[in-house]
């Protein structure tokens, strides 16, 4: 299960393509979850200081004696760590917290327009980077428009930018854009927060495979290109969701999912109304 694709970023470092969403995971679960994602052959975990998990994380990362290099370990900051001296300050929590001297890649959670401080966040992430506690660094949630404005202003193109993205809301004029400019498209609720799982055409295509749904979509993610961090803590889910790796879809599976798109889609907030 360790053998599986990564996704090379723009700074050189590879990222595994499935990794362990960590949203709405207790911080007396996130060990035993984490713990039990990497003996299924997880290599990549994704928490976040909103999460407030990331101590059972890192117990997690500690309690299967895998060698530190080779789980990558995401975290993001939260909104309050927006100001000039904020994002070190709030690296240096999370990073207390994991009981890591470094993650490989930290992202500003949400861009909060109101605030217009982005730009700013964006060079401290940039000189965290080159701290070295921050190997990669990119964001969550930018529209193109303000990624635009930090590629433009900087110079530093964001390596990974995670967003909500699942077959009933498949972000595809994004998706150009980073493929255009080089940045991995991470997503998260890739299942859709489970709402679509019983749609009549996934229940097709998974007795097609002989899958199960969330398999299919999880599937499907893969085969756009795209890294996926479905999220659970039951055992055979997490079992299930990375027993992915042997199959793939075909032109007409791809099809049909592409058929499942609504604009109206999306289930979190929208990027520009969120502060």
């Amino acid at each position: 299960m360790t053998d599986q694709p990564t996704l090379m970023l723009n700074d050189g470092r590879a990222m595994p393509q499935l990794g362990l969403g960590l949203w709405r995971t207790p911080d007396s679960q996130a060990g035993p979850v984490v713990g039990m994602a990497l003996e299924a052959g997880y290599r990549l975990v994704d928490t976040a200081a909103l999460y407030r998990n990331e101590t059972g994380v890192g117990q997690g990362l500690r309690s299967t004696g895998i060698p530190r290099s080779q789980v990558f370990v995401t975290t993001k900051l939260w909104n309050d760590g927006h100001g000039t001296d904020a994002p070190a300050a709030a690296l240096d929590a999370s990073l207390t917290r994991l009981e890591l001297n470094a993650v490989d890649l930290y992202l500003i959670h949400w861009p909060i327009p109101n605030q217009g401080r982005h730009l700013e966040i964006w060079r401290a992430l940039i000189a965290l980077r080159e701290s070295g506690k921050a190997r990669s660094i990119g964001v969550s949630n930018f529209t193109a428009a303000q990624l635009t404005q930090l590629i433009e202003e900087t110079g530093v193109v964001p390596s990974v930018n995670q967003v909500e993205l699942h077959p009933r809301f498949q972000q595809r004029e994004l998706r150009a854009f980073h493929e255009r400019h080089g940045i991995v498209t991470q997503s998260w609720s890739p299942l859709g927060q489970g709402t679509l799982l019983d749609h009549p055409a996934l229940a097709e295509i998974a007795r097609k495979h002989e899958r199960t749904p969330a398999q299919i979509v999880i599937r499907w993610h893969l085969d756009l290109g795209l890294g996926v961090i479905p999220k659970s803590v039951t055992p055979h889910r997490i079992r299930e969701n990375i027993a992915v790796f042997d199959f793939r879809l075909d032109e007409a599976d791809q099809a049909a999912i592409a058929g499942l798109d609504d604009p109206h889609g999306r289930l979190g907030p929208h990027p520009d109304d969120f502060n």
